[in-house]
């Protein structure tokens, strides 16, 4: 069993940067995002090039904002929703930064985080850059049906965000920095609709917050901000209902990046947002954005993923999920 790890070199939480699509610039938050394109292309012949693409255009923002080069930076660790994590590759090929590829689906985001602080903790590294990316096109033409098929989506599906977010890991002292983290296990509750992935992955924030929550003896009004990425609002709910079966009574301050990242309603977006880039831009933005600003100083990043494989789904496996729990603190 996984156990709360601290951080005890505190690891800085230096620069975001994020790059969205149309829809997700049209959202709520859409006025936070660094770039945004008009298209689903950004100039590319391919989707899976433009989703590269808005990699690299993500991180030269992050290293402008930063005040780095690629030669200063020790490590990336990357990942996306494509076979063989080929968009990061391509996305990362010029920096000549060394590289580690990662999948964790949607918490791709928050695994990179952990190990890039992990990373500075045993004094590998100084500085690291972690990114995670999805893109609607390429994730439908991998995981569902071609785009021209023009399939008919259920109520509790997710909207696969275009976007990418790139975080600067720093050894050196800074005011936002990684305090905690708690690896998830694989939980199976024998889920098989791929259309409801907020309900498979529910179980696994559930397991993650509950032994979060036990071995430190902190509650949810300890924080002023728990946010999950991604389970959109039908993994939400079951989540809430899951938690207080074991007590625990989750309230305003519980959010999912899925569901703000669009107005479902207004941009009719079924359950919400998913995808590996929905809660590194959200992260990347809205959340990096309160913590800098003195808003928040206290945040639960819990990183959610369904485990599944285009074969898998045609095997009729079960859906696994995954729950990776991160905190985030800003100092006085």
């Amino acid at each position: 069993m996984g156990r709360i790890q601290t951080f005890k070199k505190r690891p800085t939480l230096k620069m975001a940067a994020t790059m969205v699509g149309g829809d997700e610039s049209k959202g709520p938050l859409g006025h936070l995002f660094d770039l945004s394109g008009k298209d689903t292309r950004f100039g590319m012949p391919t989707w899976e090039q433009a989703e590269s693409e808005m990699v690299r255009m993500a991180c030269e923002t992050l290293m402008a904002k930063g005040k780095i080069r690629p030669d200063e930076v020790d490590l990336v660790f990357a990942g996306d929703l494509i076979n063989q994590c080929t968009v990061s590759t391509f996305g990362f090929a010029e920096s000549k930064i060394p590289y580690f590829g990662l999948y964790s689906a949607c918490s791709t985001a928050a695994e990179g985080l952990i190990l890039g602080g992990v990373a500075i903790e045993a004094e590998h590294a100084c500085k690291v850059i972690t990114a995670a990316s999805s893109h609607f096109c390429t994730a439908e033409r991998q995981y569902r049906f071609p785009i021209e098929y023009g399939s008919q989506r259920t109520p509790t599906a997710q909207h696969t965000v275009t976007g990418a977010g790139c975080f600067l890991l720093d050894n050196s002292p800074g005011q936002i920095y990684l305090n905690q983290y708690l690896v998830g296990s694989i939980v199976d509750y024998g889920a098989t609709d791929v259309n409801n992935m907020g309900g498979s992955m529910a179980p696994a924030v559930v397991d993650t917050l509950v032994r979060f929550f036990m071995e430190s003896t902190l509650t949810p009004d300890d924080f002023d901000l728990i946010i999950t990425g991604d389970l959109g609002s039908e993994g939400h709910s079951i989540s809430r209902e899951m938690l207080e079966t074991h007590g625990i009574v989750m309230k305003n301050n519980y959010l999912d990046c899925g569901i703000l990242i669009y107005d479902i309603e207004k941009q009719d977006m079924h359950a919400g947002g998913s995808g590996c880039g929905c809660s590194a831009v959200v992260m990347g933005s809205y959340v990096f954005d309160q913590l800098q600003q003195g808003k928040m100083k206290d945040v639960l990043f819990i990183g959610t993923g369904s485990l599944q494989s285009p074969i898998t789904v045609m095997q009729k496996q079960s859906i696994p999920g995954i729950a990776h729990l991160l905190r985030i603190t800003r100092s006085e």
